[in-house]
């Protein structure tokens, strides 16, 4: 088996289906993720020798290393032109298994990805805190990076990403840009942000929120005058909020909530579904914009009432992913069933839906009526499950 030549036919296979991901595991044929779905490629099943043989073609000597050694390695690498590619290594069952996910060379627009314009406001703030936040394979760096390229291009900043592995690559525009990959050109997280302050950085992007020390230089960092980007995996605003001060000790919670509702300027949570039409998928956005009655809320620990203040924030641009959600559903993009999947409260959508329905098959038009019927049998199962 040539692996070499084999591993560059799925990377190209991936880059021209339209693939977010490729699975590489012993078992299977080569797999890849298109439009959030699984699809087998039609060649031959592989073998403990064969995974084997892809990991060397691509991995770097260093991370076969801590393969060896940790049972597991991250890196990045480009595909010509066309792409980069961020690669999870790992055992199971004894066997090697591959992961690798396509980070596209184009950087989409504001436009593109549908975020409310005001997002475009905020990213001309000196200060503060914005979190992009959502499951993983949500868009999450996507939609970083089109925040960052938008600073780039615009204004004269210097900017420093801190990522693990670095995901997009930037090159300098009307800013300064510095990218900065964990175990290549730094060691940590939180040796990265100790270090960044004396760097004279504008603005700064972690790649995620993942332990205390970082949270909490990330949050000093947005207190001395820095725009600070980074993400975190929630879904949904309110529960962002209460992520991040849960992290600290009940000692410090107070301390963290009174500097959250001063710094944090903007949460952005996400929800990446498959269009109903079958090509393409279509990002359902909660947002939420940190107004002084929800920075009250946060500092006074009442981050339930967080949905209430963003319902009557539109015309911030404010909306809960739910509303998105039966946006995209009611406009026909997306099934009704993802639309249940992808809810935080799939109970209440699924009785709009119903009522929606029900109209639809007391209408006069029997086109209305005929795709209210298939509806209705759609609904069906969901109904009873």
């Amino acid at each position: 088996m040539a692996s070499t030549v084999n591993m560059d036919r799925l990377l190209q296979a991936c880059v021209s289906q339209g693939g977010s991901d490729i699975h590489l595991t012993t078992g299977r044929p080569p797999v890849l993720r298109i439009d959030g779905h699984l699809r087998s490629l039609e060649t031959k099943v592989l073998e403990p020798d064969d995974t084997a043989a892809l990991m060397r073609s691509i991995t770097p000597d260093k991370n076969q290393q801590e393969l060896s050694e940790e049972g597991g390695t991250d890196f990045g690498f480009a595909f010509g032109d066309q792409g980069r590619f961020r690669v999870s290594v790992f055992r199971q069952k004894g066997n090697l298994a591959l992961v690798l996910r396509l980070i596209p060379s184009k950087i989409l627009t504001f436009e593109e990805i549908g975020l409310p314009k005001i997002c475009q406001a905020l990213c001309r703030r000196p200060r503060g805190m914005f979190l992009v936040t959502g499951p993983t394979g949500s868009g999450k760096t996507t939609t970083l990076a089109t925040m960052i390229n938008y600073i780039n291009e615009k204004l004269d900043r210097h900017i420093i990403t801190i990522e693990e592995p670095i995901e997009y690559y930037h090159s300098h525009k009307k800013s300064i840009i510095n990218q900065r990959s964990v175990g290549v050109d730094v060691s940590s997280f939180s040796e990265a942000l100790r270090r960044v302050l004396r760097q004279d950085p504008d603005v700064i992007l972690v790649g995620e929120l993942r332990d205390l020390e970082t949270i909490e230089a990330a949050v000093r960092a947005a207190e001395t005058g820095h725009l600070v980007f980074s993400t975190v995996h929630t879904t949904s605003a309110a529960g962002t909020i209460t992520r991040l001060i849960d992290v600290f000790p009940v000692t410090q919670q107070e301390q963290i909530r009174i500097q959250l509702s001063s710094n944090l300027i903007a949460v952005l949570s996400q929800a990446l579904c498959p269009l109903a039409a079958g090509k393409g998928r279509v990002a359902a956005y909660e947002f939420m914009v940190v107004t002084p009655a929800i920075a009250n809320l946060i500092r006074e620990n009442k981050t339930y009432r967080i949905d209430s203040s963003i319902q009557t924030g539109k015309k911030l641009g404010m909306q809960l992913l739910d509303e998105h959600l039966w946006k995209l559903y009611d406009t026909g993009k997306i099934s009704l069933e993802e639309m249940l999947d992808k809810g935080r409260q799939p109970g209440a959508l699924q009785d709009k839906a119903t009522a929606k329905i029900e109209a639809l098959r007391g209408g006069k038009h029997k086109h209305k009526k005929k795709a209210a019927q298939k509806e209705m049998e759609d609904l069906g199962p969901i109904l009873r499950s």
